[in-house]
């Protein structure tokens, strides 16, 4: 069972600290392994792409066989279920529809001295999308990474998916086909964010790469930040529920498992200002646990990492959910939507008793690729932006240059750039 922790308790503030820090960083050990991949990769293309990916998928690659072929991907879709399908394409409906919405603006005026200022968002030239394969399969991925990219408008998005021993998702399949992908690639893991990277003899590479993976996937994407963008280095999932007297303790367990049972390095946290209810919780999770496939996996999960805190007040609540800064935050609480706007850091908010954080995962509409291990007090969820880049212009006549200019050469050689200052002089001059 998880430990309570109580607010007034002497020894809370360690024990929230632990709680907050309880996740191990990357280690020294993965980073070099896939160090080792990276430097591969680049020096010998394909042929390391291949020789890892029999390594550790089992799987023989040649240039002929990497990407999946429209038969392949047609065949797969055949052997998918109809109705999974169609949920599927109501999913796609959904996240499009919303991220459409989230599409930025272009800004274009002319101030009031006449200087013309834009900023314009442009789409990027390509996307590498990883999705995770094997036991950790997720259609759902293909749609929330491949759906803002699309609505930036970038023109070459790219898929890579590892296929242990040959075994391949067919709804991974059938969600890039519902979303219009066929460029998709039999590699997984640190070989396949090196391929998008670097580029490779088969494989050209990206522009921006995004999605979910293991820590050699993630320490991958933070080694080749700087040569590509990236989304996050993502962690390990994690909720915090808040719920009051309102609440029912068996929907709050099930939420709790649902998370848990990602990982055993998730984590899943409930704040409560009702000692009762946080028992009921306790007894809920401990007769709801045994019942699930994934058990042992949700189980360790909630032992080593989660907790129930008891707080006195529902701003208590509030206060500590501003330092998790959790990646998923449920308000089971009465008045959710407008308690919801004391919450500054979250990377997704779900509001009240009927809005499960597993909708979201799936048809809610916004986006589930979301920050981790507190960076959501600084960093949001994969968006339509992400796939983007701003620029600004500037544009200036004689009139407006005469009007700002003198300021910019006084700024100029107060830091002793001479030159800047003198490009500017000469154009007042003239």
């Amino acid at each position: 069972m998880s430990k309570i922790l109580n607010y007034n308790s002497p020894a809370f503030a360690e024990d929230f600290d632990g709680l907050l820090h309880a996740k191990a960083e990357m280690s020294a050990e993965v980073v070099a392994t896939v160090d080792g991949i990276l430097s591969d990769i680049r020096d010998n293309g394909d042929n390391a792409v291949f020789a890892y990916t029999q390594k550790f998928d089992n799987v023989d690659l040649t240039a002929d066989t990497v990407r999946f072929t429209d038969a392949e991907i047609k065949n797969a879709v055949s052997e998918c279920d109809t109705d999974i399908v169609n949920a599927l394409r109501h999913a796609h409906e959904r996240i499009y529809a919303f991220h459409r919405e989230t599409l930025p603006q272009p800004v274009s005026y002319t101030d009031e001295v006449g200087v013309k200022l834009e900023m314009r968002y442009t789409p990027m030239d390509s996307a590498g999308l990883y999705v995770p394969g094997g036991t950790a399969s997720y259609p759902s991925s293909v749609l929330m990474n491949a759906v803002p990219a699309q609505v930036a408008g970038v023109p070459r998005i790219a898929i890579t998916v590892p296929t242990p021993n040959g075994v391949i998702n067919p709804y991974v399949l059938a969600s890039a086909h519902i979303v219009g992908i066929d460029e998709i690639y039999k590699v997984g893991g640190a070989q396949a964010i090196g391929a998008l990277a670097y580029g490779t003899e088969s494989i050209a590479k990206v522009s921006q790469i995004t999605g979910p993976g293991n820590a050699f996937v993630a320490a991958a994407k933070r080694a080749v930040f700087g040569t590509v963008g990236i989304d996050m280095i993502a962690g390990p999932s994690e909720i915090l529920i808040i719920a009051d007297t309102t609440a029912n303790p068996e929907w709050v367990a099930y939420d709790v498992l649902a998370q848990a049972e990602h990982d055993a390095s998730a984590q899943s946290i409930v704040i409560t200002d009702d000692a009762d209810l946080a028992d009921e919780i306790l007894r809920a999770v401990d007769a709801v646990l045994p019942t699930l496939p994934r058990h042992n996996i949700a189980g360790a999960s909630w032992k080593n990492n989660g907790a129930v805190i008891v707080v006195d007040t529902m701003d208590t609540a509030f206060d500590l959910a501003n330092q998790i800064a959790p990646e998923h935050l449920e308000l089971c609480i009465a008045n959710a939507d407008t308690e919801a706007n004391k919450i500054r850091n979250a990377g997704a908010i779900f509001l009240g008793h009927h809005t499960p954080e597993a909708v979201g995962d799936y048809i809610g509409g916004p986006n589930h690729v979301l920050p981790t291990a507190r960076s959501a007090s600084f960093a949001s969820g994969l968006g339509v932006a992400d796939f983007m880049k701003r620029t600004s212009v500037l544009g200036c006549d004689e009139i407006s240059l005469n009007a700002i200019g003198p300021d910019a050469v006084k700024l100029a050689q107060t830091e002793g750039l001479d030159a800047h200052a003198l490009s500017i002089i000469k154009r007042l001059e003239k």
